[in-house]
């Protein structure tokens, strides 16, 4: 039987706001793995018995507070003369931090600007998996609630997977084949979330770190897109902001070299 429509959950069209009156925006990615610590406790085992919770976790998608976070990918972009200029594009990763800094940091970092959070599956996943973390690692984060960015129809965060397909299920699209479909780079081959863990124990985190800057800038990419369709941007402007972009991306290449680093 098909959902029955929730009229009383639809964006009043005043709120949502596909284009952007913002003139800082912030587009970031989560990678994470299963907390085994975490999960040793949902699952009543002692602390040393991380490989019986992985056991019984068995390759399935765990609930989202049992998510540890192990970068956090985040490009910044400012309107200048018209167009969008990328001002950073990095991906922090826990190769040089813990949990809690990379979170700290972050909620630092958007507190400061205040920026508008363009995200793909965002409300679903990044954001509320941002905050769960914050609460298991005891991380003051008052910039994450500085905006209304946990509400789904604010304007301070737009979560690109949910406005496209009008907020409904049936018409969602996984990034890389909306990327394919509008012929932007996606995702790089041999690697996607779900083989983020076995890189993370083959000591393969600056490949995630890799893998997460590409999954920001294919987010930003359809986000220009949108502004020019929603005539935020004109051709000339979206084209300078696309290029800007891959300027930014082919000067700030740095060489993958596998970091050796815990799983857990």
């Amino acid at each position: 039987m098909p959902d029955i429509p929730n009229y009383s959950r639809r964006p009043h069209p005043q709120r949502r706001n596909a284009g952007s009156d913002e003139c800082c925006v912030m587009v970031f990615d989560l990678e994470t793995v299963p907390d085994l610590a975490a999960l040793t406790r949902l699952y009543g085992l002692a602390p040393t018995e991380t490989a019986q919770a992985e056991a019984r976790l068995n390759g399935k998608f765990a609930k989202l507070p049992f998510h540890r976070i192990v970068c956090i990918g985040a490009l910044v972009a400012r309107l200048r003369g018209g167009a969008w200029s990328v001002e950073t594009l990095d991906a922090p990763h826990c190769g040089a931090h813990d949990e809690a800094t990379l979170i700290g940091d972050f909620a630092r970092r958007v507190e400061a600007l205040r920026p508008q959070l363009v995200t793909y599956n965002g409300n679903a996943f990044d954001l509320p998996v941002l905050r769960y973390r914050a609460l298991v690692n005891r991380v003051q984060a008052p910039g994450l609630t500085g905006r209304p960015y946990f509400h789904r129809y604010a304007d301070a965060a737009l979560d690109l997977c949910d406005v496209l397909s009008n907020f409904q299920p049936g018409g969602k699209v996984g990034l890389d084949a909306l990327c394919r479909a509008l012929d932007l780079p996606g995702k790089p081959d041999g690697i996607d979330g779900s083989r983020v863990y076995e890189f993370l124990r083959a000591g393969r985190i600056a490949e995630i770190a890799a893998y997460c800057r590409a999954d920001v800038a294919a987010t930003y990419r359809l986000w220009l897109v949108l502004q020019h369709t929603s005539g935020n941007l004109d051709s000339k402007a979206y084209r300078q902001s696309q290029a800007d972009l891959d300027r930014h991306l082919t000067e700030g290449i740095v060489p993958s070299t596998p970091i050796a680093i815990a799983a857990a």
